[in-house]
């Protein structure tokens, strides 16, 4: 790394005190609260004598089908099992990518698991895959928890999310931002978090300058979306970038904040600023890269906290994606680690036995944090997971808490419908970091394919 004569001035991000984190961060991860839907006689609502919150004392195995690189639900179903030794475990992992578009066929199939990984329900709903949770909800009084920790967990019978019967549950409420290596940082003459994005870019282009790879970030299974989402929130009208990803009516990605958004990766990319290699990267290997020192920046979510923190110690930390404006509010994706029960299950109770205890138990809610740094939801009046002080964990809680008090929640655009992510965001990603496709014609084709899913409404 070539020597500075001259160091950048001091920057300090605002960190909020951890006393303010327990009101907000259960509510955060949020939206804006809506009424709860009814369950619209849905065909999969369990009959209300079949529902009941006492655990089975009977031998059951509970299967789960999850995404790798995921390792709460290990944690959380050993624990659970030394609490209620009759219940054990049998869990399935494949990629996030082969996931999502498998759920469909997985739930339909004569063995289905009793609880899957959907970050995208897709047609799963109109299709009567998913069980109806609402007669649950009022069986063990969810009434409690804040009606926006659930909402963009329903959805009514035209598939628009948001409404509707209750057809998921988060194990941990998730905040994403960006890792930075301090270390690196300090040698660069950077003194801390960008506060603008402009700021950002001027850190990008010193790293760029003196060697140092600006962003660590790989897409040979897309997760470049952690940056391409990141840039547009920043310039999108958030209300109708939800709108799209709910599948609203009339709701279009191809907006000017998005467009935006995309240009500024596109100019990234131009200068440099991503991995050569990026499309031959998977989230592996690039989790891998920053956790060996190899950058300066990562975009991330809180799951990655606890490992990051393990490689790194005390040179790396983790904080918000900045505002356009100095002073501005500040948008990150941020959302349920949804999961839904199979309308098929034979056993409705027991797996929403578990779902409930990961949202009530002490430990399993220091599980959530420990494993994943990601708020454990549920009921507010609960007391709060502890973090280490000064840790990447405590940092994420309380980046939850400034993103509920901003209101600043957006979803995974890769959730929007079930087949967006491999058929459309993969690979126009790829031509987009690697300057073969503009902005433009980026945030265009991905609205071409969005609208094959859903129709024009």
């Amino acid at each position: 790394m070539a020597d500075r004569d001259e160091r950048r001035p001091r920057r300090r991000s605002g960190r909020r005190a951890p006393a303010a984190i327990a009101a907000a961060v259960t509510t955060g991860l949020v939206l804006a609260a809506c009424a709860p839907g009814g369950n619209g006689g849905s065909p999969d609502t369990p009959d209300a004598t079949d529902v009941s919150t006492e655990l089975t004392k009977e031998k059951v195995e509970l299967t789960i089908a999850d995404e790798t690189g995921f390792p709460l639900t290990d944690k959380l179903t050993e624990e659970y099992t030394r609490q209620h030794p009759n219940i054990t475990f049998d869990i399935n992992r494949d990629t996030f990518q082969n996931l999502t578009a498998n759920a469909p066929r997985l739930l339909a199939s004569d063995n289905p698991p009793d609880l899957i990984r959907l970050p995208t329900m897709g047609e799963t709903v109109k299709d009567g895959l998913l069980a109806d949770l609402d007669p649950y909800h009022k069986a063990y009084g969810w009434d409690s928890w804040p009606e926006a920790q659930l909402e963009p967990l329903r959805m009514n019978e035209d598939g628009v999310r948001g409404s509707g019967p209750l057809h998921q549950l988060g194990l941990g409420y998730s905040v994403t931002g960006i890792y930075m290596n301090t270390k690196l940082a300090g040698e660069l003459g950077i003194d801390g978090p960008p506060g603008t994005l402009a700021e950002l870019e001027e850190d990008l282009a010193t790293a760029k300058a003196e060697g140092v790879l600006p962003i660590v970030a790989g897409d040979k299974d897309g997760v470049v979306n952690f940056v391409v989402q990141a840039a547009m929130n920043q310039y999108a009208d958030k209300d109708e970038f939800l709108s799209w990803m709910y599948n609203e009516p009339g709701a279009r990605y191809d907006t000017p904040g998005n467009r935006k958004g995309a240009e500024l990766v596109r100019k990234w990319a131009d200068a440099g600023y991503f991995p050569k290699d990026i499309n031959s990267l998977d989230y592996f290997a690039f989790v891998s890269r920053f956790s060996e020192g190899k950058g300066l920046f990562t975009f991330n979510g809180n799951w990655e906290a606890a490992n990051y923190q393990k490689a790194l110690g005390d040179d790396v930390t983790f904080f918000l994606v900045p505002p356009e404006e100095k002073g501005g509010k500040h948008v990150a994706m941020g959302a349920a680690n949804s999961f839904s029960v199979a309308a098929k299950s034979p056993h409705k109770n027991e797996i929403v036995h578990f779902l409930n205890w990961v949202h009530s138990d002490e430990k399993a809610r220091q599980i959530v944090l420990d494993v994943s740094g990601a708020s454990a939801g549920g009921d507010p009046d609960l007391p709060q997971p502890k973090a280490e002080a000064g840790s990447l964990a405590e940092a994420a809680l309380e980046m939850s808490a400034q993103l509920a008090e901003e209101g600043g929640q957006v979803d995974f655009m890769a959730n929007t419908t079930a087949g967006i992510y491999s058929g459309s965001i993969i690979p126009e990603s790829q031509l987009l970091v690697t300057s073969k496709l503009s902005g433009k014609e980026f945030v265009r084709r991905v609205q071409k394919f969005y609208e094959k899913e859903v129709g024009k409404r």
